[in-house]
């Protein structure tokens, strides 16, 4: 009987993870015995193990062994004693994550002690209202989600499901949650989560299309600090070239950009755009973009930089081309 027990495919990865394969089914082949036992609740996976599959009961000696780790206590109570214990509860309650889950599987239902342990960490403070206060607010939860800006959004805008300043501030710890804490919660532009997402470039972008939903001098500035962002905000919010998006793009010597933004935002030639392409770092494809598609057509200074290289005779090509479409 033993020999056909089906081993779970989670506990098999224990079994063969511990280099337990050889001695645990041979245990499971001669069943429950005082000798196998003593030595399997040594440590808390194969006093679990043991108790699941070979006695296939509770016992207060195994149970004590898988107390000695909070996961296995959680696995002890959910799979063995299949109900709650006060042994078990007070070793999950060891760990964040496994007093949650020992309240949710275990308990089903809230309890003063695995909140407080699950507050110990924000992302299970915000899980333990979620999934066992369902969903009602509670200031220890809410003050343990934030402690990080991530579960300070989350509690924000599925526990609480409005806006506070407690959350907010936590968010605005970093521009990425400034940004969405605005976007989802606030739901309107406010100077604290703009200052916020304007510590980075991307999400200083981000908040002038989808908050702001207009241009902002300090949510410019911020996207300048980034050559894509920088450009993206002058294609997509500004829709027009501006000195701090051009500077911002030459300076930073992206040659595939400085190329895009004379093309989409300048829409024409620019000798200080021609300059900064044909120095420092050259990328000839980029250059011969740039006489195709915004010079198109010869410049001394394209020339000069494209003269002696591998794209000298698509140079030449593409100007006997334009004088042939000239004279046709």
């Amino acid at each position: 009987m033993m020999d056909n027990m089906i081993i779970l495919n989670c506990d098999n990865y224990y079994i063969n993870h511990h280099n337990l394969t050889n001695q645990f089914y041979s245990m499971m082949r001669k069943g429950p015995s005082e000798r196998d036992r003593n030595e399997a609740i040594r440590n808390a996976v194969c006093a679990f193990l043991y108790a699941k599959y070979i006695d296939r009961e509770p016992r207060n000696d195994t149970r004590e062994a898988a107390c000695k780790d909070p996961h296995w206590a959680f696995r002890y109570a959910r799979d063995v004693d299949k109900k709650p214990h006060k042994d078990t509860r007070e070793a999950a309650c060891r760990e964040p994550e496994y007093a949650w889950l020992y309240a949710r599987d275990v308990d089903k239902k809230p309890r003063y002690d695995t909140r407080k342990a699950a507050c110990k960490d924000p992302e299970y403070a915000y899980s333990y209202a979620r999934d066992l206060d369902r969903r009602e607010p509670r200031n220890n939860t809410r003050n343990a989600a934030c402690k990080d800006s991530k579960w300070a959004l989350q509690y924000a805008e599925y526990i609480d499901e409005k806006p506070r300043n407690d959350t907010r501030k936590a968010a605005c710890k970093t521009s990425e949650f400034a940004y969405w804490y605005a976007k989802d919660v606030d739901k309107k532009p406010r100077n604290d989560t703009r200052k916020a997402v304007c510590g980075d470039p991307h999400w200083a972008f981000c908040y002038a299309l989808d908050v702001d939903k207009c241009p902002r001098d300090n949510t410019r500035n911020a996207a300048c600090g980034d050559p894509e962002s920088a450009f993206k905000y002058a294609r997509k919010i500004d829709k027009e070239p501006k000195e701090e998006t051009r500077n911002a793009i030459h300076f930073s010597q992206n040659k595939i950009i400085i190329f895009q933004y004379a093309y989409f935002i300048d829409k024409k030639p620019r000798d200080d755009t021609r300059k900064v392409l044909c120095s420092d770092n050259i990328n000839y494809e980029a250059i011969m973009n740039y006489v195709k598609y915004v010079d198109r057509g010869f410049h001394e200074e394209t020339w000069a930089a494209i003269k002696g290289t591998e794209y000298e005779i698509e140079y030449n090509n593409f100007l006997n081309q334009t004088e042939k479409e000239k004279i046709i």
